[in-house]
């Protein structure tokens, strides 16, 4: 799956600069949307729901730059490779809601995918969800291999962990489809191989034991496709 990585960047290249395109710190608190989006940012996508347990609706926003710039983003494996990608940078917020008011909770300025890395397909992102007290986030994209990756995060401990992920490949021309289910709480991973298309009798299914030396939060996992868990395995 390492050759799907290469189809998200056309428009990059290897460096190691510094960033000279510097990141607001978003508004701490406020009473709506409309209050907590930074000046020159947009909101392109939203979700409500509850993210800490206390049954009260929480907010996940994604923030928009209205301009293209130079901003260097992790490559590879995660932590020593960049690239210098020249686009609309974008933000994650989530905020708790206490009383009448919304509590910033964390910022990740890397995570979210831009729109131009979704290689030969358009935006790779796709809509937030809160599902089950976590946040869903997914992405699609690729060329003649197409990918759909969707990462399911829950705040625990004072942390965003990844809970759980999907990785799903499949050739447009051939039908050749592979897709990884990853339960990172309950360290196991369902691997299923085979064709598209209405008749998967002959897919076949291998589940088991899965265990990874240090989980990732949404702090320390820079950006999809640069965590390599296994040998040319990539999330």
């Amino acid at each position: 799956m390492r050759i799907l990585i290469s189809l998200l960047f056309p428009l990059c290249y290897l460096t190691a600069s510094a960033q000279s395109f510097k990141f607001p710190v978003v508004p701490a608190h406020g009473k709506t949307i409309k209050t907590l989006i930074p000046t020159q940012w947009k909101v392109i996508d939203s979700v409500y729901g509850d993210l800490n347990g206390d049954k009260i609706g929480d907010l996940a926003l994604i923030f928009e730059f209205y301009a293209s710039v130079k901003e260097n983003r992790a490559y590879g494996d995660n932590t020593t490779e960049l690239i210098t990608e020249i686009q609309r940078p974008r933000i994650l917020a989530i905020y708790f809601k206490t009383g009448r008011n919304y509590k910033l909770a964390i910022q990740n300025n890397d995570f979210i995918l831009r729109s131009q890395e979704g290689g030969a397909m358009p935006d790779p992102l796709r809509p937030m969800s809160i599902r089950n007290e976590k946040l869903v986030l997914e992405f699609e994209g690729g060329g003649n291999w197409r990918w759909k990756l969707n990462y399911s995060f829950g705040y625990q401990g004072n942390e965003w962990r990844l809970i759980q992920a999907r990785n799903y490949a499949y050739h447009i021309s051939s039908g050749e489809t592979n897709e990884k289910q990853y339960d990172f709480l309950n360290g196991t991973r369902k691997v299923i191989s085979g064709k598209t298309g209405h008749d998967k009798t002959n897919n076949e299914t291998h589940e088991g034991a899965f265990q990874v030396k240090t989980l990732r939060t949404l702090s320390s996992f820079k950006k999809p496709w640069t965590w390599e868990i296994g040998p040319d395995e990539y999330l």
